[in-house]
């Protein structure tokens, strides 16, 4: 087995877009069989289970906020459930009763015959007389949009989510209202709930940034879609797990020297921006390349560990190609007439490249160089580097990252790594699928974080891996030191320097799974 095959035996878990989830559930009422009206019950019985353990012993008062449409007959048959379970839940119904049709329809007519109580926020006089008694409830389900909505939240509705705001527990249905499924955007006011039931797949909103941090704990509610149905019908976007990380990780072996687990050259770390080039190297040796140097301009220094190579301004990289299995290029680069013929001779190299920070921005004038280049390549831009390789703002890349991700990856027919909460992967050069990194969080928002992942992927590279197993995995393990840190250090105590280290730990733990 070529080991640049790893990564792609691991199924990563599927992530569904708005028009892929309608087409599953089209495809298990009319082609499997299994009739909507069950769907909904098996969906609300799990809303129900999850509110029952949200609960534990306390049995106060449930406040089901129920919309006309689908998710509000999820949330009828769960205060049915939880009736039966002997809580006090209650509907309580922001639409008109005569807007709720079809199998919604069936479910509130069922809950009702069975002694269920439903109350109307359908207008600002019965949401006044009613707030306070959802506010103060032991429980609010959140079952008002699903993932459908595609427009702004206003008016009456909006004052409806605002009272869920002001809960102290939820549970949303689905998907928190006012998310938008397929951005995570948030439309004009949405919910913030504790935990949230999806039904049959995950949503992008809730595994991608920004949609992720009002979804609280996510739970997949199996109600009956085939999984093989899901694994086909998902082709776009899907989340890394740590199980797909571990088997594309290189397998150390017996007889390994540090020349089989090769070479990263590190371009980078000018005068005045000498850490960067120097965290950079110092991650590819943790990340477990055998060896890598250090070249940038003028006189420099690096751990023990790391050898180093002085340049002058004018001076060629070609001869630093020879014997390595990766470049590094960007962190701590600059802006000089140097620093952009050293990314064009990376270029034109063929050798496996990173380009990250300053190696991106000299680019921004002709991204599509990066295209051209004649061996693999990695970028890992942040928004506002992402934003000049575009052409587009930076709130423009935030407002759809995915689609972001894949603009630039279909652009510079690379590997794109746009860094961010919830990280994205997405090859330019490949199938174009979109991966989403559950790992890192406010940790990693400190000076140097980048030029460590930066890093970390040339060293993967470097040790055999494809360059989008390379990403995937550099992400993960990046991340993942960020959270471990986190939990010594606290979100806010975790510098650059420290990660390092703690990569080489979670590359450890995760050879474990082997």
């Amino acid at each position: 087995m070529d080991p640049r095959d790893r990564g792609r035996l691991g199924t990563m878990r599927p992530v569904v877009t708005t028009a892929e989830m309608r087409e599953l559930d089209r495809a298990t009422i009319d082609d499997v069989g299994l009739p909507a009206v069950t769907l909904m019950e098996t969906a609300g019985r799990a809303v129900a289970d999850a509110a029952l353990r949200m609960l534990g012993s306390e049995r106060g008062h449930v406040a089901v906020v129920c919309g006309p449409g689908n998710n509000g007959g999820d949330g009828f048959v769960a205060a049915r459930v939880l009736r039966d379970h002997g809580v006090d839940a209650v509907v309580y119904l922001a639409a008109p009763r005569d807007a709720v049709v079809g199998d919604a329809r069936t479910h509130l007519e069922i809950l009702e015959r069975a002694g269920g109580i439903v109350r109307m926020l359908a207008k600002p006089e019965e949401l006044a007389a009613l707030d306070a008694r959802v506010i103060d409830a032991a429980l609010v389900i959140d079952a008002l949009f699903g993932v459908g909505l595609t427009r702004p939240i206003e008016g009456h509705l909006a004052e409806v989510v605002t009272m869920m705001l002001m809960a102290e527990r939820v549970l949303a249905v689905d998907i928190p209202s006012g998310l938008d499924a397929d951005t995570g955007r948030t439309l004009g006011t949405a919910v913030i709930a504790e935990r949230t039931v999806t039904m049959g797949a995950l949503k992008i909103a809730l595994v991608s940034a920004p949609g992720f941090a009002r979804c609280g704990e996510i739970e997949v509610a199996d109600i009956g879609i085939p999984a093989a149905l899901i694994a086909s019908t998902s082709v776009g976007v899907s989340v890394v797990e740590a199980a797909d990380i571990a088997r594309s990780l290189p397998h150390p072996q017996a007889l390994d020297h540090k020349g089989r687990r090769g070479h990263v050259l590190v371009v980078g770390g000018s005068p005045g921006m000498r850490g960067a080039g120097r965290l950079a190297a110092a991650a590819a040796l943790r990340a477990g390349a055998g060896l890598c140097t250090l070249a940038t301009e003028g006189n420099l220094d690096a751990p023990d560990s790391v050898m180093t190579r002085s340049l002058a301004p004018a001076a060629k990289l070609s001869g630093l190609f020879t014997g390595k299995a990766a470049v590094v290029i960007g962190p701590g680069l600059g802006h000089t007439p140097s620093a952009a013929a050293w990314v064009a001779e990376v270029l034109a190299a063929g050798v496996p490249a990173v380009l990250d920070a300053d190696a991106l921005n000299v680019l921004a004038a002709d991204p599509a160089a990066i295209a051209r280049a004649a061996g693999p390549i990695v970028v890992t831009p942040h928004p506002g580097e992402a934003s000049r390789l575009l052409g587009v703002t930076p709130a423009e890349i935030e407002a759809d990252r995915i689609a972001a991700a894949r603009a630039l990856a279909a652009r510079t027919r690379a590997v794109v790594v746009l860094k961010g909460a919830r990280t994205l992967v997405c090859d330019g050069a490949g199938d174009a699928l979109c991966s989403i990194n559950p790992t890192g969080g406010p940790a990693l928002a400190t000076g140097g974080s980048g030029d460590v992942l930066a890093g970390t992927i040339g060293a993967l590279l470097a040790q055999g891996l494809s360059a989008v197993d390379a990403a995937r995995a550099g992400a993960f393990v990046h991340g993942a030191a960020g959270d471990a840190l986190a939990q010594s250090h606290g979100d806010r105590g975790v510098v650059s320097s420290d990660l390092p280290e703690a990569i080489a730990a979670a590359i450890r733990s995760l050879a474990r799974r082997r």
